[in-house]
């Protein structure tokens, strides 16, 4: 294995490892283990655990970015279907039923965030870029009409994250899709209903 290869694929074990476990349960011997390299090579590419894992992150991060393009910026599909297909795509596979259940960063964001500034830099950054990808299409949705002109596309699309990011906690917690579902109703499917005009009676 050569050392472009050796540090890729001790980020794809990782990353997988870390999603699955968390943080503080993946230990550098675990993933030693996993990706059958000897401690030389990880600290050949890695200054620590929290350097690599700071990477780790990047990598996940830009999988999801590639994941969001090739859904969120099909100009054939409206924006608003487009958002909900995203959204359903993302509970299909993080959800109870996916191959690993729950979003790494949320995992990190709750027992590493807090004490580690480089990790909490790269957990941020990602969050707004996931953000802003939303925004545009809220922004394209406004454009076309099946948004109100004055709607704040950044406001709601730090909502619908936020939203997604608490379900998918409780999905966890109770090791059931149904706090997925009702976001997908209330967040996306309510979204894309348009209100009913007013009707005024006469007054006799």
């Amino acid at each position: 294995m050569n050392a472009k290869s050796t540090r890729e694929h001790l980020l794809d074990v990782g990353v997988e490892l870390m999603h699955q476990n968390g943080y503080n349960a993946t230990g550098l011997t675990d993933l030693l283990k996993a990706a059958d390299v000897p401690k030389g090579s990880f600290y050949h590419h890695f200054g620590s655990k929290e350097d690599f894992a700071a990477v780790a992150l990047e990598r996940y991060g830009m999988r999801e970015r590639e994941h969001a393009a090739a859904i969120l910026n099909d100009a054939t599909v409206p924006p608003l279907k487009r958002l909900r297909r995203y959204f359903s795509d993302l509970a299909r596979i993080y959800g109870q039923k996916g191959a690993i259940p729950g979003c790494i960063m949320g995992r990190f964001s709750l027992e590493i965030a807090e004490v580690s500034p480089l990790l909490r830099k790269q957990i941020s950054a990602t969050f707004d870029h996931w953000q802003h990808t939303i925004a545009m299409v809220i922004q394209q949705a406004v454009a076309e009409g099946e948004l109100p002109a004055g709607t704040d596309a950044e406001s709601l699309a730090g909502f619908l994250l936020n939203s997604w990011e608490g379900a998918l906690l409780r999905s966890q917690a109770e090791k059931s899709d149904a706090p997925l579902e009702v976001f997908l109703r209330y967040g996306l499917d309510a979204l894309a209903q348009k209100p009913k005009p007013k009707t005024h009676r006469k007054r006799h």
